[in-house]
């Protein structure tokens, strides 16, 4: 029996999440990345994909979708009045739903919270946008970018006399939307289960990027923080903590923050102290920079490596995406793991009561819906008519209504 049918047929075991529910509505970047993390933990999650691609994911592999894996995917066609009404079957016995809509769009489409805690009033129903359900941009277009850009976390990512650095779309997406969605469906749950009573969670990454700035403004408060980008202990104005090119191109990382680390790297790399100002005292930072600057360009980026090992200097060789999972500590605790061929990220974090299975690879849309809806309870009879009709595709069985 195929991976596909396997996982379609029977929920995944393992995890502290074991019996956990969720419908997942198909969308991009945080709210997947949060079904992906609960699906890991051993939450019982059903995709709702479109029956016809989104047109970004036609020439993609599904096996490199990796956020879309360990779960079963259905396709329904959500503007179908059949496929709504078998999506609200799915509800009522659901923990969770997941959506990323910008606001009023899953209401017109027929399954916005009313109407699904109406069906279940113990559900959560976790709500992902860019800007929040209510306020002037709500409506608005945007992406990470934008929200760390008004949120004021873009304005400390950089050096100094250069334009601010978006750190990809980590902080936004990912660390400000969904591990938000994340910490906020799993509160709710917590709520639900012992007060009967299900809520609707407004996790928005504007308001998330805030949040992740929350150490920034306190350290501002107290004047050890200014506005002006790469001056600062933390964001590479500090020589004792910022990335240098080796001899070979390589890269070391260098976060020497407290006093004896920063002795430590001194000693690897054979910079006398003595003629030199305190660590801390910033007029002496341009000349200490040149000194670690030059010294770290005479030898390959392994050679400090190897000198720094076990010597508590904090200097770590910036790896490559590729390269990193070959890292002999990542090897030792399986950080990555393979996955028909391609490299994922580890489950995290790991439990030592409820350990977690490991991860099934992604598969294309509509892959398990016919196994997915009749192990959800969808009667098979009515798996039929959905194909048939059009309102659902499933391109695991011949019963493919194109």
């Amino acid at each position: 029996m195929s991976e596909h049918r396997r996982q379609g047929g029977r929920p995944r075991g393992g995890g502290p999440l074991l019996g956990l529910r969720v419908v997942e509505i198909a969308a991009m970047g945080p709210v997947p990345f949060s079904a992906m993390v609960l699906a890991d933990l051993g939450a019982d999650v059903l995709r709702v994909d479109r029956v016809t691609p989104a047109s970004t994911t036609l020439d993609r592999d599904p096996r490199h979708d990796l956020l879309n894996r360990s779960r079963s995917s259905v396709a329904l066609d959500l503007k179908h009045p059949e496929a709504v009404a078998t999506l609200l079957d799915l509800v009522e016995t659901a923990d969770v739903v997941l959506e990323g809509f910008r606001p009023g769009v899953a209401e017109r489409l027929g399954f916005g919270p009313d109407v699904c805690l109406g069906r279940n009033p113990r559900l959560v129903y976790g709500r992902m946008t860019g800007w929040g359900q209510e306020g002037p941009l709500a409506a608005e277009a945007g992406h990470d970018i934008n929200y760390l850009a008004v949120s004021g976390l873009l304005s400390v990512l950089g050096r100094a006399g250069t334009p601010a650095t978006p750190p990809a779309n980590l902080l936004g997406d990912f660390g400000g939307g969904g591990m938000l969605l994340l910490v906020g469906v799993l509160s709710a749950v917590l709520s639900a289960r012992s007060t009967g009573h299900g809520q609707v969670v407004d996790a928005a990454m504007v308001d998330g990027a805030a949040l992740l700035g929350t150490f920034v403004r306190g350290f501002m408060a107290d004047g050890s923080w200014t506005e002006a980008r790469g001056t600062n202990v933390l964001d590479t104005g500090a020589p004792f903590y910022d990335v240098f090119v080796a001899a070979d191109g390589g890269e070391v990382a260098i976060g020497a923050l407290e006093g004896p680390f920063y002795a430590s790297l001194l000693e690897v790399l054979g910079i006398d102290p003595a003629p030199l100002p305190p660590q801390r005292d910033r007029a002496g930072w341009t000349h200490l920079r040149k000194l670690i600057a030059e010294r770290i360009a005479t030898a390959p980026r392994d050679h400090w490596v190897e000198r720094a090992a076990g010597r508590d200097a904090c200097l770590s060789p910036v790896l490559g995406m590729r390269e990193a999972p070959e890292h002999p500590h990542h090897l030792a605790r399986g950080t990555f793991v393979d996955v028909n061929g391609v490299t994922h990220p580890a489950p995290a974090p790991r439990f030592s009561g409820t350990p977690t299975s490991a991860p099934t690879g992604p598969t294309p849309p509509g892959s398990h819906t016919y196994a997915g809806l009749t192990r959800w309870g969808v009667p098979d009879e009515r798996v039929r008519e959905l194909i048939d009709l059009g309102a659902a595709r499933d391109v695991a069985t011949t019963r493919t209504k194109e």
